[in-house]
């Protein structure tokens, strides 16, 4: 299944019928279309999650040193992972419950946590219901990153928008001895400790900030913790206000804190690339098991542009973020086409039979990838932003196909 998936998102423009029709006619599909589409339709979310939280480890393990992104000095000794959930959008309504309904289709939905250090998708949780709330998910993609941990592991910084402003959320980075860096949300209280006096400065661009320390949540909750509150004055009308764990002013300075949490937008950017760039506007299956497997997919193929990514920005000794993503795929194509049509899967099988390890991977990488270089991969100045006029129409609204399908099943199977 993952080979005809890549089949139709790099050799026929992301047309699942047109890339299974072409691997029956060339006998590499012993069954019709319309049963791979069955598959696909069937995927476990067990099976997605694997084909991404299993294959970023080696992943990790062989990202060069070299191309990691800078942080500021405060976190250097953490391991920064910034979380967030991604709606899977645009499912086709060829399913007969979703043929005459308004607006759009969700598929599942999944909660991803991004390395700002590597800039690599490490960790995913899924739900087949795309309306679901990702908060539920934390839990399981940190026991997803703390598997592996040993007593040399570092600790972990995880940066979080205000959804998961929770003191459930803040209790589980307790329970993994991490740390957390999270926008404040204006359901969750703060007491302040009128003990320890304020404090006060700017951040890079001049902008006013001030910290405070107190606890979070009411002092009749048991889960109630102490934290550090610093609000960062955006404009007249708008601020910043994050909660942190580091509560040492001079080991953390705010002005750093804040550094790092800009970088949380970094997500933003994947979720953006992995649509338009890998995909997933057109998705092949109509199923929620579906999308989820496809986006897992286009998430190992985003990792993996970023291995190449960073070996190329090593190589040349470059900035990774000045180097286009896109124009990188758009030749790594050619070359997975080319290798398509001039060999074949059991040779490709054949070549790997014997794992190499990490640091041979590493070499091979740095050898052939490392010295590659075409200026067109150079990723364009970034354009001035024209302020788009504010939409008036119709407010479009989706609905989600896994909760569409199970009231369908409920309905049937009571007439039944």
């Amino acid at each position: 299944m993952v080979r005809l998936i890549a089949e139709a998102l790099c050799n026929h423009g992301g047309s699942g019928h047109a890339a299974f029709d072409a691997a029956h006619t060339q006998g590499q599909l012993p069954a019709t279309a319309q049963a791979a589409y069955g598959k696909l339709r069937r995927m476990p979310i067990a099976v997605s999650e694997a084909l991404l939280n299993e294959g970023a480890p080696p992943l990790r393990a062989a990202y060069p040193q070299a191309a990691h992104r800078p942080l500021p000095p405060c976190v250097q000794g953490f391991e920064v992972f910034a979380l967030d959930g991604k709606a899977i959008k645009r499912v086709a309504k060829r399913l007969k419950p979703l043929r005459r309904r308004s607006g759009g289709v969700l598929g599942g939905r999944a909660l991803v946590a991004l390395s700002l250090r590597r800039g690599l998708v490490e960790a995913m949780a899924a739900h087949p219901d795309g309306d679901a709330n990702d908060v539920r998910f934390t839990a399981q993609v940190m026991a997803t990153l703390r598997r592996d941990d040993t007593a040399s592991t570092p600790k972990r910084l995880w940066v979080a928008d205000r959804q998961f402003c929770t003191l459930c959320f803040m209790d589980g980075c307790a329970q993994g001895h991490d740390e957390f860096l999270v926008r404040q949300h204006q359901q969750l209280g703060f007491q302040l400790d009128a003990s320890r006096p304020a404090r006060s400065g700017t951040d890079a661009e001049g902008r006013c900030w001030t910290e405070q320390w107190g606890w979070a949540g009411s002092p009749q909750d048991a889960r109630r913790r102490a934290v550090r509150r610093i609000r960062l004055e955006l404009s007249a009308k708008d601020s910043l206000v994050l909660l942190t764990s580091l509560l040492d002013a001079e080991q953390f300075p705010a002005a750093e804190l804040l550094e790092v949490y800009r970088g949380r937008w970094g997500i933003e950017r994947v979720f953006q690339q992995v649509t338009e760039v890998f995909g997933l506007q057109g998705l092949i299956g109509c199923s929620a098991l579906a999308s989820v497997f496809q986006f897992a997919f286009c998430l190992m193929l985003y990792n993996l542009l970023q291995l190449l990514r960073a070996y190329v920005a090593a190589g040349q000794r470059q900035a990774v973020e000045s180097i286009s993503v896109e124009k990188l795929f758009e030749d790594a194509k050619k070359q997975l086409i080319a290798w398509g049509e001039l060999g074949d899967v059991e040779q490709t099988v054949a070549l790997y039979e014997q794992p190499l390890s990490a640091a041979a991977v590493q070499a091979r990488l740095a050898r052939t990838v490392g010295v590659l270089w075409k200026e067109r991969w150079r990723k364009s100045p970034p354009q001035k932003r024209r302020r788009q006029p504010p939409h008036r129409g119709r407010v479009m609204s989706h609905v989600s196909v896994y909760r569409v399908m199970e009231k369908y099943r409920r309905t049937h199977k009571k007439s039944a």
